[in-house]
């Protein structure tokens, strides 16, 4: 069992980058992307965008998972209530997991509608919608998973901070914890 009392400053950095961009993401895919046409032109550029993120947060989760196996870690945080501990635990596999399922059905789509092609190179045009490719069912699902799956982990955050005030926001923190 570790003794350390907070993550390091790159899995720190590496936790709050993704979890920026993966709330960009589902915003600007349950939004922008969502509501604007496939015929309209706006819609490669928001694709090119959602794209490079997309690319980009695939890339940062594999380097955070292999950071995190190379890394000293501090132990799980526990509470009064063991089943809450191990859905803790569980929740931030899932996390990953699911962050790595969005990003992976997402290339899955764009290799299958000929999306770099269409939104990188200009060749070509967007296919009428998005639908008719297989992919697209997992990422939609995977997507509301994810979005869900986030909005219990920052409740469980600030149940943490304000309820049982263990100061876990200092494992996940540039600033040392108090002693």
């Amino acid at each position: 069992m570790s003794n350390l009392k907070k993550y390091n400053n790159i899995q720190v950095a590496l936790h709050w980058l993704v979890a920026i961009l993966v709330l960009l993401m589902l915003f600007m895919g349950m939004t922008v992307l969502e509501e604007t046409p496939n015929s309209d032109p706006a819609k490669i550029d928001a694709l090119r965008g959602h794209m490079t993120i997309g690319g980009i947060i695939l890339l940062l989760t594999i380097v955070r998972i292999i950071w995190r196996r190379a890394s000293e870690q501090p132990a799980h945080v526990t509470t009064d209530n063991p089943l809450m501990d191990k859905l803790g635990v569980a929740a931030h596999y899932a996390l990953n997991i699911l962050t790595l399922l969005v990003a992976l059905s997402g290339v899955g789509i764009a290799i299958q509608a000929g999306l770099p092609d269409i939104v990188f190179n200009g060749q070509g045009t967007l296919p009428e919608d998005f639908s008719e490719f297989l992919p697209r069912l997992a990422h939609g699902l995977f997507v509301k998973l994810l979005a869900a799956l986030v909005l219990l982990h920052v409740i469980a955050a600030l149940y943490h901070q304000f309820v049982l005030k263990d100061g876990l926001f200092c494992r996940i923190s540039f600033r040392n914890p108090k002693d």
